[in-house]
């Protein structure tokens, strides 16, 4: 009997340890219980609804000690208890670093620690420098303190050694069978024809509820399995690929090889400036609060603005693939993480350097994170400075060198470039730690975070006009189109979800003298993308843009409207007659706003895209 109690033992733990971290979790964010105005009943309520999750996952994690036990039945020895111990010692450390990292990650992703985020860990100072300091350290407070807890726990309480006893061969053979059907039909969760999912938690219109009552370890280890199986089958095989293609093929239609042409000279310098996780939600005429970023309004009566523009991922690295090769994001994993792969992908820059352009690309951090370097240096970019190429008398946060000296530094550079250049500069001041030089001028946010974002952002956007008033007296100015863009979008005041189209809205911005006068101070209401600035531009220029098959010139009137970002695992899909969300993880819709004669047809749309889109991926 010592087999069984051993192992019920452990299996009640790993459910109070499940619990305990879930529980931590929401004390610690316990203000958007609060703000989101979700009652106390729902939270209770997500632990009874973790239970089936919970314990799919215990029984995972009881596989191994299981059958150590039953050699144990037959060979007692000192090593195998050993053994035994120190599995539940790493998994214990193991589970509480995932779940502690979901706490540090959440405020800034709004999702479950997942495969993509694991290429992060490889750059620890990276992810230190990328948080304030006082959570990091609150967050390894947290891991230390837990991992003794639960350890003590685990140790005085659970652990259980099997010491000499008879060998009794039928009663070895019963605990076997029995034991092990016991344990798969935890992991499959039950015996029903379909087996447990992660929707199975999933029962409030909250989302931080649904995604707490996850258990974490299953999350992730679901999206670790789910990232290997799709080297050899795309998840997202909705319809047949013939069928797929060809409504990709008809989004994508060019009905007539046209352009408006808003530019005034043949071949202008481009600069391309980066805005590190701008929100529409920033900007007045988009919507958001006044005050925020008055610099960017004044250039709003110069330049020519998108109001339906949108990412298509959330992070830093997918943004740059979709910038410069087009290539829209990718659930589960990001295309940059792929050094295989993104050789394969089309060259914005390489393609202006074949027109005589010289290349440069400025960042004030490290561009190792998330595999931005490796993808900007397969693109082709001459000229790359970050961090520590610096002079290390700049002033610097956490993270690098602050915007206003990173502008500084790239315009000083420019007068001695030659002529036609692109140049790219990407911010990093409005990401957290957001520990910008100047006083806060911005207090109405509802948390000490949105104060310091929306301070990060008026403090960028002061630098933003103070390059512009510099940048004008460059005898280079008047022969340059500026592009203005965000890499992706942030939580704002707004609160919106993050599946949300508005929270994936951004601004984008045409400025310069080289925009012809009647485009000066106007707006385009086209739903756009990210993926669309490649062929956009070169086609302005007059250029082959062939190769990017992914992204459309949004000055050829007759292409199609719509924009794709990807979502928990599935696809975002906006049009002009509406929008749909669709999860892969619960196969369900999170959002439709489409009518009832038109969702089918463009429901179809979406998922094909998404499908054909992953099944390049994995092509490459």
């Amino acid at each position: 009997m010592k087999f069984i109690s051993a192992l019920l033992k452990q299996f009640f733990f790993w459910m109070f340890l499940f619990a305990t971290t879930r529980l931590i979790f929401y004390v610690y964010y316990w203000g958007i219980l609060n703000q989101d105005g979700i009652p106390i009943s729902e939270m209770l309520l997500s632990f009874w609804y973790a239970i089936p999750l919970d314990i799919s996952t215990a029984c995972y994690i009881l596989a191994f000690p299981f059958v150590l036990s039953v050699i144990q039945n037959f060979y007692v020895s000192k090593w195998l208890n050993r053994t035994s111990f120190y599995y539940n010692i790493i998994v214990i450390v193991i589970y509480v670093l995932i779940s502690t990292t979901e706490i540090g990650i959440y405020e800034e992703w709004k999702t479950k620690l997942q495969f993509k985020a694991l290429n992060y860990l490889s750059h620890p100072a990276e992810i230190y420098n990328s948080a304030e300091t006082s959570t990091f350290f609150i967050m390894l407070a947290l891991i230390i303190t837990e991992s003794i807890f639960f350890i003590w726990i685990y140790n005085r309480i659970i652990y259980q050694p099997i010491s000499s006893q008879k060998k009794k061969l039928v009663f070895g053979l019963f605990y076997l069978i029995i034991g092990s059907g016991l344990l798969f039909v935890g992991i499959r969760g039950g015996i029903s024809e379909i087996p447990i999912t992660q929707s199975k938690s999933y029962f409030s219109k909250h989302n931080f509820i649904n995604l707490t009552s996850v258990n974490s370890g299953y999350s992730l280890l679901i999206s670790t399995i789910e990232n290997y199986k799709f080297r050899n089958k795309n998840p997202f095989d909705f319809y047949s690929l013939s069928s797929a293609n060809a409504r990709v093929k008809r989004l994508h239609r060019v009905d007539k090889d046209t352009t408006i042409n808003i530019l005034s000279k043949e071949q202008p310098n481009i600069v391309i400036l980066i805005l590190e996780s701008w929100s529409a939600d920033l900007i007045e005429s988009l919507g958001g609060r006044a005050g925020i970023t008055p610099e960017f309004a004044k250039l709003e009566n110069e330049g020519l603005l998108f109001t339906n523009f949108y990412v298509s991922g959330n992070r830093s690295e997918q943004s740059m693939t979709s910038i410069f090769a087009g290539f829209p994001s990718t659930p589960i994993t990001a295309i940059s993480h792929n050094l295989d792969k993104i050789i394969y992908l089309p060259s914005f820059t390489k393609q202006m350097i074949n027109e005589g352009y010289s290349t440069s690309y400025y960042f004030g951090g490290e561009l190792m994170y998330g595999g931005i370097n490796s993808f900007i240096s397969v693109n082709g970019f001459e000229r790359v400075k970050e961090g520590n190429d610096f002079d290390v008398a700049l002033p610097r946060g956490k993270l690098g060198l602050h915007d206003e000296y990173l502008f500084n530094e790239q315009l000083k550079e420019l007068n001695s470039e030659s002529q036609p250049f692109l140049s790219v500069v990407f911010t990093l001041s409005t990401h957290s730690p957001y520990d910008q030089p100047m006083e806060d001028v911005i207090g109405w946010a509802d948390t000490k975070t949105q104060n310091n974002y929306l301070n990060s952002a008026y403090y960028t956007d002061k630098s933003l006009g103070n390059y512009f008033s510099e940048a004008k007296k460059m005898r280079w100015y008047k022969n340059t189109l500026f592009l203005i863009v965000a890499d992706h979008s942030h939580d704002t005041y707004n609160h919106w979800p993050v599946h949300k189209k508005e929270y994936r809205r951004v601004p984008m911005l045409f400025f310069g003298d080289v925009l012809k006068e009647e485009f000066r101070g106007t707006q385009m209401d086209r739903i756009s993308s990210q993926t669309d600035i490649p062929v956009t531009l070169l086609q302005q220029l007059g250029l082959n843009a062939l190769e990017f098959t992914w992204s459309r010139n949004l000055f050829n009137p007759t292409t199609p409207e719509f924009a794709f970002y990807e979502s928990d695992d599935g696809v975002g899909w906006i049009t002009p007659d509406g929008y749909f969300v669709y999860s892969n993880r619960t196969g369900d819709l999170m959002e439709i706003t489409l009518n009832n004669q038109i969702k089918d047809s463009v429901i179809m749309d979406g998922k094909s895209y998404l499908q054909v889109l992953f099944q390049q991926f994995m092509d490459y």
